[in-house]
């Protein structure tokens, strides 16, 4: 005879997969609760959302679209899993945090704040996107690295190790921070951010907006583009900086 489960004061069985569900919360019988997950106080699981093994899904948190949080990963704040997005292992994504497309977040890793990760995307290992961080592309973030601040991170863009990535930079293309690099940029007087980073091909190379250059095509750019005008010197000033910059610094990116 099987024994008929208990099901504590306040909580309902879902009807499609078994999980727990707290009587607050909103779960759509299209949603897939599995038998030791939990969904709890006002959060939402909605669309064809799977909520596996002991994954837990609380506070305001929203998962939905074909979104899969799995293992122990927990949705939590106010954050949005959403997509086909899929959080497992012992990854959490909370506060304000939002996870769309084809983002994977798995291991140890956490999204939290106001962060966004989207597109095809991984978050892994012990690394952390957090602040206003945007992370999209084919960007991958593992290791014991950090995305934070304004930082924006997309392309075929890698960020590994205990490597940082934080202030107002952007990094894309095929760049490779790694080590325990530390790249912040030098902002112009006019909000661009100029950075100085290792790409895959082993070559320094200048992000400044959309501009991606080596150091010889950066100063030839502006020399042309801004010779002889006040922004121009400040360029050229700020491209000398980052070139001594990288000389002295083990990873070479600024």
């Amino acid at each position: 005879m099987t024994k008929q489960r208990k099901v504590p004061k306040g909580f309902h069985v879902h009807v499609n997969g078994g999980g727990l569900v707290e009587d607050t919360a909103h779960v759509n019988d299209t949603a897939y609760i599995g038998p030791d997950a939990k969904v709890l106080d006002n959060a939402i699981v909605g669309g064809n959302a799977l909520v596996l093994d002991n994954a837990k899904v609380l506070d305001n948190a929203i998962v939905g679209g074909n979104a899969k949080v799995l293992d122990n990963a927990q949705i939590y704040g106010n954050a949005k899993v959403l997509d086909n997005a899929k959080v497992f292992g012992n990854s959490k994504v909370g506060g304000t945090a939002r996870v769309s497309g084809n983002v994977k977040v798995l291991d140890n890793a956490e999204v939290l704040d106001n962060a966004r990760v989207f597109d095809n995307a991984v978050v892994s290992g012990n690394a952390k996107v957090y602040g206003h961080a945007r992370v999209g592309g084919d960007a991958q973030i593992y290791g014991n690295a950090k995305v934070l601040d304004n930082a924006q991170i997309y392309g075929n863009a890698k960020v590994l190790d205990n490597a940082k990535i934080h202030g107002n930079v952007k990094v894309y293309g095929n760049v490779e921070v790694s080590g325990n690099a530390k790249v912040s940029g030098i902002e112009r007087s006019d909000g661009y951010t100029f950075a100085y980073v290792t790409c895959s091909d082993g070559v320094m190379r200048v992000i400044a907006g959309c501009r991606y250059f080596t150091m010889e095509e950066a100063y030839t750019h502006w020399e042309e583009t801004r010779g002889g005008t006040a922004l121009g010197d400040e360029t050229i000033i700020i491209l000398e900086s980052i070139e001594a910059l990288s000389k002295l610094r083990p990873e070479g990116c600024v």
